[in-house]
């Protein structure tokens, strides 16, 4: 059903006067004097669009909170930045959501300009850091690419396409798709789809030169919505490679407990960022929650794959109970 013409006009006041204020960083004053409208009128229009969702203010936990869990793990396993955020009696959905909220404000303040941004669209809680992100005003990222290609249904890749899109989007990014299956039947339809796709090539090139890593930790489990065979590995599949000792994964890139590469024919399947690539990156940043994702986030932690790390009071527990891999 068509909206009103004056409800329309409204929305597009709202969201004018919120991109001049939260996005170009213009004060309220200016705007009046720009669109012709009181200050008053500017001041309603801004309380409107967050109202209406248009502007999303995130909570952002207070510096030191968890200071002592944090500091702990830094120091046990040489990471540069741990966040701690009290997700006690959440659902896994709730985790996810209180993840990527945090997340959202420990990346607000990082220095984004000229930088190469690779982003794991499929995650649930990196679309739930996108959702509360908000816009970069006075700096431009280099590019945000996929590091991962499309896994699940074309609903779940929908979502993952918007939440890079949206991504780039905020930080003045190049976005680079790599709109392939991340997992493919054998290694020669990976050969002939990436022969065949100069945009996945060049994804896949652009990820020699990481400067920031958003990544995802699995289980090497299949996590609903995904299903195994859809873009995906089977549990047949998992299951053979726990047996040789992987307990987790980066990207589908598999680690054993004490966060080694665990080598597999799975490997030749995948299209998406190695380890290696990712190890170049300066930040290499992890969210992971819950007790399922223990075992993975240590291999994770433990090997040295994320440096900066956003995770619930137990997870971090955790960590610190069982601390680095023996030598």
């Amino acid at each position: 059903m068509a909206r009103d013409p004056k409800e329309l006009e409204h929305l597009r006041m709202m969201t004018k006067v919120s991109h001049l204020y939260h996005t170009r960083g213009i004060v309220q004053t200016e705007i009046a004097r720009t669109l012709g409208i009181s200050q008053a009128r500017v001041s309603r229009l801004l309380a409107a669009a967050e109202e209406a969702n248009i502007v999303r203010t995130i909570v952002v936990p207070p510096v030191g909170l968890n200071a002592d869990l944090e500091e702990g793990v830094e120091k046990m396993f040489g990471m540069r930045e741990v966040h701690v955020v009290d997700a006690s009696g959440e659902t896994g959905e709730q985790r996810t959501e209180t993840l990527g909220v945090a997340l959202a404000g420990v990346f607000q303040v990082l220095p984004v300009g000229d930088k190469a941004i690779g982003f794991t669209s499929w995650s649930r809680s990196m679309r739930r850091f996108v959702e509360n992100l908000t816009s970069f005003p006075h700096s431009s990222a280099r590019a945000v690419i996929e590091l991962l290609g499309g896994v699940g249904q074309p609903a779940i890749q929908h979502q993952a396409t918007n939440a890079t899109e949206r991504l780039a989007s905020l930080t003045d990014a190049e976005p680079l798709f790599l709109r392939v299956p991340g997992v493919v039947s054998t290694p020669e339809v990976r050969e002939a789809i990436l022969s065949n796709d100069p945009h996945a090539r060049r994804a896949l090139e652009a990820m020699n030169d990481l400067d920031i890593a958003l990544v995802g930790i699995g289980n090497a489990t299949i996590v609903p919505p995904l299903v195994g065979g859809e873009n995906f590995f089977t549990q047949e599949q998992f299951d053979a490679v726990r047996a040789k000792g992987a307990v987790g994964e980066i990207n589908l890139n598999f680690m054993d407990a004490d966060g080694k590469p665990v080598p597999s024919e799975l490997d030749d399947l995948v299209i998406g960022v190695s380890l290696d690539q990712l190890r170049r990156a300066e930040r290499r940043i992890g969210v992971s929650g819950g007790a399922d994702k223990h075992d993975a986030l240590l291999a994770a932690v433990r090997g040295g794959w994320i440096n900066v790390l956003v995770t619930d009071e137990e997870s971090a527990q955790y960590l610190l109970q069982h601390g680095p891999a023996s030598r």
